[in-house]
């Protein structure tokens, strides 16, 4: 479990991440649509930091991923700028599911939901007096 200084640091970068995805101008990045930085965890002694992404349009994604590699020297260098650390991470990108994966949990309970009920024959809220 990071320690709470890693957490906020963690934090601050998610956050500086997704105000420079704005400005970036590689059309990997910028004409996909919706890309999100979704959680960041970075080392002890911040020399790495793996920072998660998700998008919007799941069949672009490698190349979203291949346009924030290529950037990630200019983006280190812009959390250099800003956070003001002793080290800036060396960025590492990698795709999260984790959304998708949610969506297809939910999906699965309601299925079984929708099963219990028929079984039941739609009154399981009644209770007998």
């Amino acid at each position: 479990m990071p320690s709470n200084r890693i957490g906020r640091i963690n934090e601050e970068i998610q956050r500086e991440l997704a105000d420079q995805l704005r400005h970036l101008k590689d059309p990997r990045v910028s004409q996909v649509g919706m890309v999100s930085i979704t959680r960041v965890d970075t080392t002890n002694d911040l020399r790495y930091a793996r920072v998660y992404v998700s998008t919007l349009d799941k069949s672009r994604e490698q190349d979203v991923l291949k346009g924030l590699k290529s950037a990630a020297g200019f983006l280190r260098r812009e959390l250099g700028h800003t956070l003001q650390l002793r080290y800036t991470p060396e960025l590492q990108f990698i795709a999260d599911d984790s959304i998708q994966h949610g969506a297809h949990i939910l999906e699965i309970l309601r299925q079984v939901e929708k099963q219990d009920e028929a079984r039941d024959g739609g009154d399981a809220g009644e209770t007998e007096e």
